[in-house]
């Protein structure tokens, strides 16, 4: 079993999140967790060592056998191994459909506050971004429908990511009903982000939006990996579940020489992860839980000007701190004064200049240690 609480030293392994900051800031910004890997995802990769031949790769048919038997038992998703396409990452996936499937001048339409990757890529292929802005209230962050709807009629792809990042909100059955025929409605590509598809908390049940109908399944690529449930997103492993061919064909030949073949040693790890690491999956959402749970107390206890709506999924948190009427943006007030790095509000779109984000995957000392450099910096 694995124990959540210790603390691996991780400076000095070549990690971004720990290299980025001089040696006294404490990370919590990329979405990275202190967690070890699964036993069996190391055992599998030091099992293929015992080969020592390390040519390019390709996912065996085991790999795509578990993946489907994976969408079946977990979403009750009938797909087929030919219309999985393996990935170096999710990101090359939905810069690679943006680009497979649009023309520049194209309007692509994203939720906000999102992740920098999401929110950058449309200006990769000279595509415009349309925004559709989440609502925060105190029931969780809720969508303008309304505006939603009259959006995506200037869309010709949603760029939707579900679990989302930084908010972790769930898109409900209902929510992902109403979108899928919105974009039925309107002919609208959907490229849905869903790496953090495992990450769900209090009963949740993740639904891809592609399952929902024929139509849905015909008009989505959908993203997804083992990278961020199991910790392994070094091993740049990821794959798109595409059932359109025409779609598929024209997703792959988008490659254009820039998006290569899979690490050989991720192939495995993510086959080990969907086939043997069921146990530790499960230890670590309870503990990602328990810091979210501890997370939100904290805040309310120590810091009530700042306002954090829990996350329904991922270990990410969303702080609103403009209440708190801070000299700079929080991120760089932390930053200076309490040697915390956090993701920057800014990165999430242009109006959340007063918010960060905090990683809170992570054993419970770091969590205290980075509350207690926040308190500080305060006093």
């Amino acid at each position: 079993m694995t124990d959540f609480d210790v603390v691996h030293e991780r400076r000095g392994t070549g990690s971004s999140k720990w290299s980025k900051y001089p040696g006294d800031v404490l990370p919590m910004w990329v979405a990275d967790m202190d967690f070890p890997a699964a036993p069996e995802i190391v055992d599998a990769i030091r099992n293929r060592l015992e080969h020592p031949l390390l040519g390019y790769g390709v996912a065996r048919d085991e790999l795509r056998a578990q993946i489907v038997a994976d969408m079946q038992s977990k979403y009750d998703w009938t797909v087929s191994p030919d219309e999985i396409v393996f990935l170096p990452g999710v990101e090359p996936g939905f810069n690679m459909a943006l680009k497979a499937m649009l023309r520049p001048g194209d309007g692509v339409l994203v939720q906000t506050p999102v992740y920098r990757p999401i929110l950058n890529a449309p200006s990769h292929w000279g595509l415009q971004l349309i925004d559709a802005p989440l609502i925060a209230s105190d029931a969780g962050y809720a969508m303008d429908m309304e505006a939603f709807a009259g959006k995506i009629a200037d869309s010709h792809a949603l760029l939707f990511c579900n679990p989302q990042n930084p908010t972790g909100k769930v898109f409900t059955r209902d929510e992902l009903v109403s979108i899928a025929e919105l974009c039925r409605k309107n002919d609208t590509l959907i490229i849905s982000d869903e790496i953090h598809c495992d990450l769900l908390f209090d009963g949740r049940r993740h639904v891809p939006i592609a399952s929902l109908s024929q139509d849905a399944t015909e008009r989505t690529i959908t993203l997804m990996a083992a990278s961020k449930t199991y910790n392994i997103a070094g091993l740049k492993t990821a794959f798109a579940i595409i059932r359109n061919k025409a779609m598929r064909d024209a997703f792959m030949q988008s490659r254009l020489g820039m998006v290569d073949s899979v690490n050989i040693l991720g192939l495995e790890a993510t086959l080990a992860a969907f086939s043997k690491a069921d146990r530790w999956k499960t230890d670590m959402l309870a503990y990602l839980s328990s810091n979210r749970d501890y997370l939100s107390a904290e805040v309310a206890r120590r810091f009530p000007e700042i306002r954090l709506i829990p996350a329904e999924a991922t270990f990410l948190a969303w702080l609103d701190c403009s209440a708190m009427k801070l000299q700079t943006d929080p991120h760089t007030h932390f930053l200076q004064h309490g040697k915390v790095g956090f993701s920057a509000g800014s990165e999430f779109g242009h109006d959340y200049g007063d918010f960060i984000r905090f990683n809170f995957g992570c054993p419970r000392v770091l969590l205290d240690d980075a509350l207690d450099r926040m308190e500080r910096s305060l006093a």
